[in-house]
């Protein structure tokens, strides 16, 4: 098989929670960096990480990275690569991509020269002026930063948080790899009740059900690489059937509540599309009179912020509410609360044991964690 390489981009913040996972899916070289996390595998392991990341936001085919100083070295570079090991006679290549802290400015400039170069390679190996580009879809991605580029092919598609359960949210939802990482980060591993009092559309009650369960979180959707001509499917059936017999068959507590009998409804019809409706509970619950009947469990939420759903005065006394019935919880419960409010902590009542650096998109929040 193939030796390749693979680069995963992540929300800030969670590229350690990444590259643990793919640690532990048994891939090579793992080093994290900003908003990323690459790795060393075979043609075998691309399917295995698209189905299993909780956490990368896709997974990308590194082709090459080569000094890109000028726009004749990014052409040069991009046509020295072997484009045609990859894409066949009608592949489809679009190109997208980002420069940062480069000479290279514009980025509708990169994307034309990228696009010219890797057609020159093509139209060279096939034989053709003009390629038809009627077959599958193969994305070109390429980075730079600063006199640096790397070429990449896009394999998963949609993005890896788009997990196919979700065919609606509420305002402002939370992505599903970041409630995975919340969750993670909470240490839940299925053996404690968990709690979401302000769960939305139930995206971190069902998140946390697939880590209690094991389940992949990419067994219900598609992606592009399984239309590649190169890529055997069989190796998609193989990573399935390991990825399903991975999985737990336990009785889990999982329990999401929100005041809107809406928000309740969908979370319900959005755990049976991820088919752990028999593992979470939703009710309709006041987050101000939240209370739990065991000693010890988890809380892992994501109320409003006060930014985009409610005003800020308002958000300040959720906290306020929602940290005076939080008194009452047994010292035996853990809270790790996801905002971006700067006064939280004041309103809450109390000071975080801890805080850690997250990303909501391009919001930058704090998980407040509380340990008793």
């Amino acid at each position: 098989m193939k030796e390749l390489t693979f680069a995963v981009p992540t929300l800030f913040g969670v590229e350690g929670l990444c590259a643990d996972e793919l640690r532990r899916l048994g891939m090579g070289e793992v080093r994290a960096e900003n908003g990323r996390v690459l790795c060393a595998g075979t043609e075998a392991d691309l399917p295995r990480l698209n189905l299993n990341l909780r956490t990368g936001e896709r997974v990308l085919l590194v082709l090459g990275s080569f000094p890109a100083d000028s726009f004749d070295a990014l052409f040069e570079g991009t046509r020295a690569l072997p484009w045609e090991m990859f894409i066949p006679r009608e592949g489809q290549f679009p190109v997208k991509g980002h420069s940062l802290n480069s000479a290279l400015r514009s980025v509708p400039a990169c994307q034309a020269i990228v696009k010219k170069a890797v057609a020159r390679r093509l139209g060279n190996a096939y034989g053709l002026n003009t390629l038809p580009e009627s077959g599958a879809l193969y994305q070109v991605q390429f980075s730079i930063m600063g006199d640096t580029a790397v070429l990449m092919l896009d394999t998963s598609g949609a993005g890896l948080h788009k997990r196919g359960y979700r065919a609606q949210g509420v305002d402002a939802p939370l992505r599903e790899t970041l409630a995975a990482a919340m969750v993670l980060l909470s240490r839940y591993r299925g053996r404690d009740p968990l709690c979401d009092p302000f769960c939305g559309s139930g995206t971190i009650p069902i998140e946390a059900a697939l880590i209690a369960k094991n389940r992949a979180p990419g067994l219900n959707r598609t992606f592009s690489a399984q239309k590649w001509r190169w890529l055997d499917r069989e190796l998609w059936l193989r990573a399935a059937d390991e990825a399903m017999d991975r999985e737990f068959h336990g009785t889990y507590e999982i329990w999401g509540g929100d005041i809107d009998p809406e928000a309740v409804a969908l979370s319900r019809h959005n755990a049976a599309l991820a088919e752990v409706e028999d593992t979470v509970v939703f009710e309709t619950a006041d987050a101000g009179r939240f209370h739990w009947g065991g000693m010890y469990g988890r809380v892992v939420t994501n109320p409003p912020y006060g930014e985009r759903i409610m005003e800020r005065r308002e958000a300040e006394e959720l906290y306020r509410v929602f940290g005076t019935a939080w008194k009452k919880i047994p010292d035996g419960w853990k809270l790790f609360l996801l905002s971006s409010h700067t006064e939280f902590e004041r309103t809450f009542g109390r000071q975080a044991d801890k805080k850690r650096k997250l990303y909501n998109g391009m919001l930058k929040c704090d998980l407040f964690m509380y340990f008793s």
